[in-house]
């Protein structure tokens, strides 16, 4: 179209101005009264013409940059806006960013935008001032542009909430927890499976009732509170509860589906924060099966669509893990002892990283991963650590034992725990889809910026 109208304008001129040194030889040549009048009459709507070529070309080029402008501040203002809905904040931030790059080239009117059919819509005016046409009386010439956003943030979407459940999620959530756990009974996790402990006058049956006992938070627990965020979160997105569904899953050793996607967010909540439920640190899983869970959901969570229609919604799956294949046999069956120290296990090499494969069951379905890590305290003191994940990727064969390739580049004498976030980071859909969280506020917070780094993803539709 551009390069059309460059060629149109291109002869105009062309044109206007052969007219013009045409009527100049004649005017030499002639000297009757009556071509001089001609001339005259004739010389201000060919200068018109020719300064008309120039002044196109460049409210052409303006209106180029002015769609360029609305573009980016449409993406922008739907980036940093919670609800998309909300008309007027939208043109207000538009209008913000818009209005901070206007230059000299044109002057910007009026900028209207329409929410409706979960499309976001903005246009708007302005005019460029003229140089040549000022001579028929013509100072500016209108231009107007129109944009068009869609995304998540403005379609039909279902959010899969999947919470490891394993015992390594019973870690507790802050240094001094854990400082606590050690000197009371020589482990920070607070297992429901293990021997009782006698400290001072009194015994705990397990190392849960102890860490009850002593009011310590754990990372189950700060899951818990993470995803409680992100409930919030859906609220002000979709406040009328008619576009966004969420649904809760366990991952251990199968999938278990809590709460199938609702659009209450009350009923999750309640969900959430019930003991009977199995999302709480009152329970756990003895395992943590990755390819087996993750096959599951799969099933469980279908094709995702486009998001035009509550019937074909988008679909993304929130991933709260550690990233740890294991089982609390495969540490602790078949150990050989030597002089009081382990020195070999049956299975060891089966504690490793998730093969992210598993995570491509769900992603070739059109559905996207984003993975909160959770990270896997070093505990170097400890014989089972030190012996699985705290040993060399080359040690677990991680080939041969879950079908895993690694990264390029990484050698293969990084430990296991070290090379989790290689890992998990290829599971999800993107890099900036995956966050790394250490402490109990970073879990918590964590979860939330996936999220809200989902709902920003937006793609010009005009």
């Amino acid at each position: 179209m551009f390069s059309a109208t460059v060629v149109f304008l291109k002869s105009a001129l062309s044109f206007s101005l052969g007219r013009y040194f045409h009527t100049l030889r004649g005017l030499r040549r002639d000297r009757t009264g009556n071509v001089a009048i001609v001339v005259a009459l004739s010389l201000v709507p060919m200068l018109v013409a020719v300064g008309a070529s120039f002044d196109y070309i460049r409210s052409y080029n303006v209106r180029q940059k002015m769609q360029s402008d609305l573009d980016a501040a449409l993406i922008a203002a739907v980036k940093q806006i919670n609800n998309t809905a909300d008309a007027d904040a939208l043109k207000a931030k538009v209008s913000d960013w818009f209005h901070a790059q206007v230059d000299n080239s044109y002057t910007l009117g009026e900028i209207d935008i329409d929410t409706a059919n979960h499309n976001i819509t903005a246009t708007a005016s302005g005019t460029v001032p003229t140089t040549f046409m000022k001579i028929a009386n013509i100072d500016t010439v209108p231009v107007s542009v129109g944009s068009a956003v869609k995304g998540p943030a403005t379609s039909y979407l279902n959010v899969y909430i999947v919470i490891d459940t394993s015992p390594s999620m019973l870690l507790a959530a802050t240094t001094s927890g854990q400082s606590t756990m050690y000197s009371g009974i020589g482990c920070q996790f607070a297992c429901h499976t293990g021997d009782a402990h006698t400290v001072g006058k009194k015994t705990y049956a397990n190392n849960y009732e102890y860490s009850t006992a002593k009011n310590i938070k754990l990372r189950a627990d700060v899951a818990g509170d993470a995803v409680k965020d992100v409930l919030s979160l859906i609220d002000t997105s979709d406040s009328n509860h008619e576009r966004i569904k969420v649904g809760l899953y366990s991952l251990g050793d199968t999938l278990t589906e809590v709460l199938a996607p609702t659009l209450s967010t009350d009923t999750a909540r309640t969900r959430l924060s019930t003991a009977s439920y199995g999302l709480t640190s009152a329970t756990s899983k003895a395992a943590t099966y990755f390819d087996v869970s993750l096959a599951t959901l799969k099933q469980k969570v279908g094709a995702g669509g486009d998001g035009t229609t509550s019937g074909t919604p988008l679909k993304l799956v929130l991933l709260l893990t550690d990233g740890v294949q294991s089982k609390r046999e495969w540490v602790t069956d078949s150990v050989v002892w030597k002089s009081g120290q382990a020195v070999s296990g049956a299975y060891w090499n089966k504690v490793a990283p998730l093969n992210p494969d598993w995570c491509a069951y769900l992603k070739n379905q059109s559905n996207t991963m984003a993975v909160l890590y959770t990270e896997y305290l070093p505990i170097t003191s400890d014989w089972g650590y030190n012996a699985t994940v705290g040993s060399t990727m080359a040690s677990a064969n991680w080939k041969n034992t879950w079908g895993g390739t690694m990264d390029s580049g990484v050698s293969t004498s990084i430990t296991r725990r070290d090379y989790i976030p290689y890992a998990l980071a290829d599971c999800a859909s993107s890099k900036s889809l995956f966050l790394s969280a250490s402490s109990s506020t970073e879990i918590t917070a964590g979860l939330s910026t996936l999220f809200t780094q989902y709902l920003s993803s937006v793609r010009l539709t005009q």
